[in-house]
């Protein structure tokens, strides 16, 4: 009985096989286990790019991060300069008033320094003319005493 249906079995294949039936069901389960290859191909690549979104949407994220910190940053820079704008203000006027007494303070100095030079020279023109006047005293009194040698000498 055993070799009847193996017998059987061997007919009805090989009658499958005649009619081109175990044909296209080989082509059949080819091209399903071609498909099934091709989906694992095509989730093995979305796995693969799935790190490489989810690094990029990481990026993304701490981009905008940096972004938003920038902007904190800027608002809080903005807000420090508009409130300490009324100390700026004053600082600077009090700086421009120490400039003024600097500036009155070196004009008053130069004009002690200028007054002081006047001072100095009338009094070397006049130490000048002192010496002068000596000078011609001195050259008189030599002139007579050139002179007066040989009245000395008489003397003798």
């Amino acid at each position: 009985m055993d070799k009847l249906v193996q017998f059987g079995r061997k007919a009805w294949f090989i009658v499958r096989v005649m009619s081109g039936y175990e044909e296209r069901r080989i082509r059949s389960y080819r091209l399903q286990l071609q498909k099934r290859l091709e989906m694992a191909q095509a989730r093995k690549e979305e796995l693969r790019k799935q790190p490489e979104q989810m690094i990029l949407s990481e990026v993304r994220q701490v981009v905008q991060q940096m972004k938003a910190l920038n902007q904190h940053l800027e608002e809080a820079e903005t807000a420090i300069d508009e409130y300490f704008k009324p100390i700026d203000k004053n600082a600077k006027i009090i700086m421009d008033m120490q400039m003024e007494k600097e500036e009155k303070k070196m004009k008053e100095m130069a004009k002690v320094m200028q007054e002081e030079a006047k001072m100095q020279r009338e009094i070397t023109m006049r130490r000048v003319e002192a010496t002068s006047i000596e000078c011609k005293n001195d050259t008189e009194v030599i002139e007579k005493v050139a002179k007066s040698p040989p009245k000395q000498e008489a003397a003798k």
